[in-house]
């Protein structure tokens, strides 16, 4: 991805924090006879025995992307945030419009998972999704032959990271006064993904 050094993320808990809160990817890879080939599924962040970052998650058995894993198992995973258009009228002096943005790429090689250790990525991503309802589902209190005709139909895999990317494109490159003018634009905009922006945009600012 290509990232200005105005906006390169380079804190691990930042990034990690993003990844937990935009969960749901578009993960990128090839298929056997080599044509790219990209799913838009949920992702769960972990570690695994060794105490390594990885992703987990899963895709349908007849999405016939797995089938690429063992041939070719570098793969991406795009985790994306909240995103605005930037009017070239909000500056004080002539310029051209732009889009903000916040974007994670993770690079790795994935390995599909079978048995228990689909089950407990399963459980997991459940326990994320679920915990905070007022009546959450419990992957280990549902009807034992129910997940397993269900799990037949998935295949589960898991991503060991070699490499992390993120993009914080939230106008670093212009001075305050144009800074604070891009976020009143934007908080006025009525959007909530503009007002998002806007969020970032002043939490991203030096100190007055």
């Amino acid at each position: 991805m290509y990232i200005p050094k105005y906006f390169r993320q380079e804190d691990p808990e930042v990034i990690r924090q993003f990844i937990i809160a935009n969960g749901f990817a578009t993960l990128v890879s090839h298929l056997p006879e080599g044509q790219l080939w990209a799913s838009h599924i949920p992702l769960v962040l972990g570690q695994n025995a060794q105490g390594e970052d990885v992703l987990w998650g899963h895709i349908a058995r007849a999405n016939p992307q797995w089938r690429g894993f063992e041939q070719f198992p570098e793969v991406m995973a795009i985790f994306n945030g909240p995103h605005a258009y930037v009017s070239s009228g909000w500056y004080d002096h002539e310029n051209v419009p732009t889009w903000n943005y916040i974007a994670v790429h993770v690079y790795g090689r994935v390995a599909i998972l079978t048995g228990e250790a689909l089950y407990a990525t399963l459980s997991k991503m459940m326990h994320k999704y679920e915990a905070h309802r007022p009546h959450p589902v419990v992957l280990e209190k549902m009807n034992p032959q129910f997940v397993a005709n269900q799990i037949r139909g998935i295949v589960g895999f898991e991503i060991a990271i070699t490499d992390i990317q993120a993009k914080a494109k939230l106008s670093q490159n212009r001075d305050e006064p144009n800074q604070e003018r891009i976020i009143q634009a934007l908080e006025a905009e009525g959007d909530p993904l503009a007002a998002a922006i806007a969020q970032a945009m002043r939490h991203n600012q030096p100190p007055a």
